[in-house]
């Protein structure tokens, strides 16, 4: 018994050598991952049903209790003769990753092949073999969610099948043979060489789909780590730009023999060997069309589907792989290999994982780019606007002052000029120095206190020292002709207009009040919030006015409107003092 457990276990060494080059197989993995059809479930259990056969193969010939040294069963044997081998362990682990339809092919394979060869046992073995794999198929459904059984599983699964092909050999063989003194012989080894070998393969399977895993992680990471640091080369405005530097930081970042970068049309940027790749020339390959068209990776393993015009070129496969903004697809990153052996899952996971981030990041750029775009059209559009009413009444003033105050009028006339000229440049800029907005501010002060001398007083509180301070253009003076329009317009006398501006540490504080009605109740809740119409209470100017400050320098910036407890009402708002890259940073 001794002798025949070291013989079993010696065979059973070179059938897991075998199994060892069958998960390194590709469509071991679909196997694996359960992920297959009846094409490939039939492709399985004809694979397995050979490994099965490999092991009766390299099995042994006993006769009574003496083995006969057969170095393979290829023939068949003698009547008198009783083949044992471990086809059993390829049929269970067909059965326990296939499935009940993968563990009986394989078992119908092994049980045709071992009837074919005869001798004492050949109905129990071509009958215990489909068994025994049908029934492993059925017993990895109690572990589906597993991806595959832990050996310590397998090891006791793996009790079973010798002890069933035992009892058969007992059942068939009543008359004939010492089937009894054989079985006490040959049953206890069987039971270890293939629960064991049983346990191994399937922590061999383990290690496997660990080293698949380390793969894809570290592929992964390496594709996120690629995707961050691309995205600076992905801002720029040109498409020669961008292509460059993808190209520059692929190639070092990468083990590729080159990189090119392409749009639709042509190659934009190469970098590596194949110095003809060079920058303008058209796509030529059917493959790299169909995989922009397409938006779908294609793999190149041969050197003609690449159509290079060059007989020498030294790149021979390739991935190309699509780079799409939103449903636009606009190229390629194609990786070049000098060989096809040098294309591994490693590389094609990690190419996948990179065309999406770069895809999904060209994607988000654009949406902000147009959102950004749509923001600051409406922003110029709302800087622009200016009262007509106040324009003509103020000409209408000058012109009467020249009979009266002709060097008055030509103040006024200073000051008009100066405040349409502010207004004028509203659309070219964002932010201002806080100290032109207080010039634009005075501008249109002087210019009201002229109008209404005999019933208002406009009082500018200021610090000297504005600057380093920006704020979005023609934002206070909205606020004092919201006052003079609305919160004193039915005031004839004693009206009263503060503008103060503190200066603090971290923030400029500007405070708008007036001495007039204040806000009605039903207004004061939507004031700045949403534009309301001209005939309540300048709620137009104020949203505009509130929208800007929000837009440009964020929530925290917006307009506080209140009532105050005796008369009037104040809107006041704050603003950051930023630093000059962050003033830059504000088209």
């Amino acid at each position: 018994m001794k002798d025949l457990t070291i013989i079993l276990f010696e065979r059973i060494g070179l059938l897991l050598v075998i199994a060892f080059v069958l998960t390194r197989t590709p469509g071991f993995k679909r196997l694996l991952d359960r992920n297959f059809n009846i094409g490939m479930s039939l492709v399985h259990a004809i694979v397995f049903g050979i490994f099965a056969i490999a092991s009766t193969i390299t099995g042994i010939v006993i006769v009574q209790d003496e083995v006969l040294h057969v170095d393979f069963i290829i023939f068949p044997v003698e009547n008198d003769q009783l083949i044992v081998s471990t086809s059993l362990v390829a049929v269970v682990i067909a059965g326990l990753l296939g499935g009940p339809v993968v563990g009986l092919g394989a078992g119908l394979i092994a049980g045709i092949h071992l009837m074919f060869l005869g001798g004492v046992g050949w109905l129990a073995n071509g009958f215990v073999n489909p068994l025994t794999g049908l029934l492993a198929g059925l017993t990895a459904r109690f572990f589906s969610n597993e991806r595959v059984i832990s050996p310590l599983k397998a090891l006791f699964i793996g009790v079973f099948p010798p002890v069933l092909q035992m009892q058969l050999l007992l059942i068939f063989y009543t008359d004939a043979y010492d089937i009894v003194q054989v079985v006490d012989w040959i049953g206890l080894p069987l039971v270890l060489s293939n629960s064991i070998a049983i346990a191994i393969f399937t922590a061999m399977i383990g290690i496997v789909l660990k080293e698949q895993e380390n793969e894809a992680a570290l592929a992964t990471k390496q594709a996120l780590t690629i995707a961050e640091e691309a995205i600076p080369y992905l801002k720029q405005d040109g498409s020669k730009a961008m292509a460059d530097g993808i190209a520059d930081l692929l190639y070092d970042r990468l083990e590729l023999a080159a990189v090119s970068v392409t749009n639709h049309r042509e190659v934009l940027a190469h970098k590596g060997i194949g110095n003809h790749h060079q920058a303008g020339n058209p796509i030529r390959s059917k493959l790299a069309k169909e995989a922009i068209a397409t938006n779908t990776m294609k793999i190149i393993y041969s050197k003609a589907d690449l159509e290079c015009m060059d007989p020498d070129c030294p790149l021979h496969a390739a991935i190309m792989i699509p780079i799409s903004e939103g449903h636009d697809y606009t190229g390629l990153i194609i990786f070049y290999f000098r060989k096809p052996q040098h294309i591994s899952p490693v590389e094609i996971t990690m190419a996948e994982g990179l065309g999406q981030f770069i895809s999904n990041q060209l994607t988000m750029l654009h949406a902000e780019k147009l959102n950004m775009h749509m923001r600051h059209t409406e922003l110029r559009n709302l800087q622009a606007q200016i009262n007509p009413h106040f324009l003509f009444n103020t000409l209408q003033l000058i012109a009467t002052l020249y009979r009266e105050d002709a060097e008055k009028a030509r103040y006024l006339t200073l000051k008009l000029a100066g405040f349409m000229r502010f207004n004028l440049r509203l659309v070219s800029r964002s932010l201002v120095d806080l100290e032109k907005e207080c010039e634009h501010v005075e501008a249109y002060t002087a210019i009201i206190q002229a109008r209404f001398a005999d019933r208002l007083m406009i009082h500018f509180e200021r610090p000297e020292d504005l600057s380093g301070v920006y704020i979005p253009p023609s934002t206070i003076q909205p606020l004092v002709e919201n006052c003079v329009n609305h919160g004193l317009h039915h005031k004839s006398k004693g009206g009263r207009i503060d503008i103060i501006i503190t200066v603090e540490a971290d923030a400029v504080f500007i405070l708008v009040r007036d001495n007039g009605y204040g806000f009605p109740e039903h207004i004061l809740r939507d004031a700045g919030h949403k534009p309301l119409s001209e005939e309540k209470s300048g709620g137009i100017g104020l949203y505009n006015v509130n929208q800007r400050l929000i837009g440009l320098l964020g929530e925290s910036a917006k307009l506080t409107i209140q009532n105050l407890p005796l008369e009037g009402s104040e809107v006041y708002f704050q603003i950051p003092r930023m630093n000059q890259m962050e003033r830059k940073a504000i088209p």
